[in-house]
């Protein structure tokens, strides 16, 4: 994906290094486009939990070069089992790696995502200019530049301004009307941690599930880590205002809505303190009909985040980065053009991955009461003793992307 000769060379400003903002300026500067890639975290932020490539996400890192590295760093799961309280595993459901049909919970392509995010560094990192512990507080624009005001009281003149900084996308914020509510919420939260491994932590997930809405999945990822979610089903203002709180403010209030859930919390909240990292966060989708606004675009989560449930939220960062750097490889005398085709292109792809999360079938999941916890366990231990998960992901024609392709770059 490169430009023809003669073509003119955008000065690109990307707000956010995360997986998005960094696929993008891969490709971008194979465009022969002069890039700058601002984080407002001091360095690389190359942690979080376990993410996932699957269909066209999985094309678009083959397309990048880059498959094999991430080959070299999959986690290994081999798939999931739901356990009763005393860890017995009552129905598992083993990753498809048949290379047909479509992934089941776990995907082929498991992988950390501070692991991801070092290897789109590695290959950006050259031709790309990093600038961390700096943000964009504010933008101004005309016909022929946009101005970005960083959080260093300096200001920098550019052609394009990327905001690929995430959900909660100040970026966003600016280029949408006051008081617009770009969220869709399920009425499901998250907070995930690292824990010591445990001789009987194994390379199988295990979810258990507990009365009132809670689940709580356990993965390991290296010899020394174990990986704890907890899963709260709850539509109140007090769990959707708990994200924005302090770290210690979050953990009390996940402690206490898990503290009488059974299995293995104890050991989980335990280590919750001394975790290296702590992440709270609702689970929702970015939902607009605006992705960018003259010379200011969106990508990724900041675009259109479809939530873990959707399983492509990294997929879809990386698809978004390549049919956004495609379009404007092909236009970069007319951002009008590129900009309303990356549109174009992209909606369809987005609408379908974000339409897999079907919060009825969310909450099927996430039972209220112990009769429905073990209905939903007997009903999915049946399912894997006539192989049902197994045979459907075997014999379905399309993943969790649909039968969208990636667009064939028109530069090469």
């Amino acid at each position: 994906m490169t430009q023809g000769s003669g073509t003119r060379s955008l000065r690109v400003l990307i707000a956010g290094g995360g997986v998005a903002g960094q696929a993008l300026a891969f490709w971008l500067t194979r465009g022969g486009h002069r890039v700058t890639v601002v984080e407002r975290f001091p360095a690389l932020r190359a942690t979080g939990a376990q993410v996932d490539l699957r269909g066209q996400g999985i094309e678009a890192v083959r397309r990048m070069g880059l498959l094999d590295a991430v080959r070299g760093k999959l986690v290994d799961e081999k798939g999931v089992a739901f356990v009763d309280a005393r860890g017995k595993p009552k129905a598992t459901i083993m990753a498809n790696t048949s290379g047909q049909g479509r992934q089941t919970l776990t995907s082929e392509y498991e992988i950390m995502r501070g692991d991801l995010i070092r290897i789109l560094n590695e290959a950006t990192r050259r031709d790309a200019a990093y600038v961390f512990g700096k943000s964009v507080d504010g933008f101004e624009q005309d016909e022929h530049k946009v101005v970005a005001h960083f959080s260093d009281g300096s200001s920098g003149a550019f052609d394009l301004l990327v905001g690929a900084d995430g959900q909660g996308s100040r970026i966003r914020r600016a280029i949408l009307p006051e008081g617009f509510d770009p969220y869709w919420r399920v009425g499901i939260h998250m907070a995930y941690w690292f824990v010591p491994r445990i001789e009987s932590d194994s390379d199988i997930r295990e979810t258990y599930m507990a009365p009132g809405g809670r689940q709580i999945m356990r993965r390991s990822h290296n010899p020394t880590e174990t990986q704890v979610y907890f899963v709260l089903r709850e539509e109140s203002e007090e769990a959707s205002a708990i994200h924005r709180e302090p770290v210690g403010r979050q953990q009390e209030f996940w402690a206490s809505r898990f503290r009488d859930a059974g299995w293995q919390t104890e050991r989980f909240i335990e280590g919750m303190r001394s975790s290296p990292f702590f992440y709270s966060q609702e689970i929702a989708q970015v939902r607009t009909d605006t992705w960018s606004k003259g010379r200011v675009v969106l990508a990724g989560d900041a675009a259109h985040c479809a939530s873990p449930y959707s399983g492509m939220g990294i997929s879809g960062g990386l698809v978004g980065a390549y049919v956004l750097a495609d379009e404007l490889n092909r236009h970069p005398d007319d951002l009008p053009t590129a900009l309303a085709n990356y549109d174009t292109v992209l909606r369809p792809f987005v609408n379908h991955i974000q339409a897999e999360v079907n919060p009825r079938l969310l909450r099927l999941g996430m039972p209220m009461t112990r009769r429905a916890v073990d209905a939903f366990q007997a009903v999915t231990a049946l399912a894997c003793f006539l192989h049902i998960p197994d045979l459907v992901a075997r014999w379905s024609k399309e993943d969790r992307g649909g039968d969208w392709q990636l667009p064939r770059a028109r530069h090469s």
